[in-house]
């Protein structure tokens, strides 16, 4: 995987867990870190598909261990 894929994954997976804690906790991360209101009041519905999110974002995590099928077939 080269770098550029390898690095928007990590992004992706970063968006995905802070997701993942607002869903949860309703504690945002990422404005935890930089500044700002931690906390975000969200409905029901809303903390499940975020919750759903962060747990593709922890699925994720797992293609830095597959070898590229693609690129192995050339």
């Amino acid at each position: 995987m080269e770098w550029l894929s390898r690095a928007a994954l990590v992004l992706v997976i970063i968006g995905a867990l802070n997701w993942l804690l607002v869903g949860l906790f309703q504690w945002d991360l990422i404005t935890a870190l930089f500044g700002g209101d931690t906390m975000r009041s969200s409905s029901d519905f809303s903390r499940v598909i975020y919750t759903l999110v962060g747990l593709a974002g922890l699925y994720s995590i797992s293609f830095f261990f597959n070898e590229n099928v693609v690129a192995k077939n050339k």
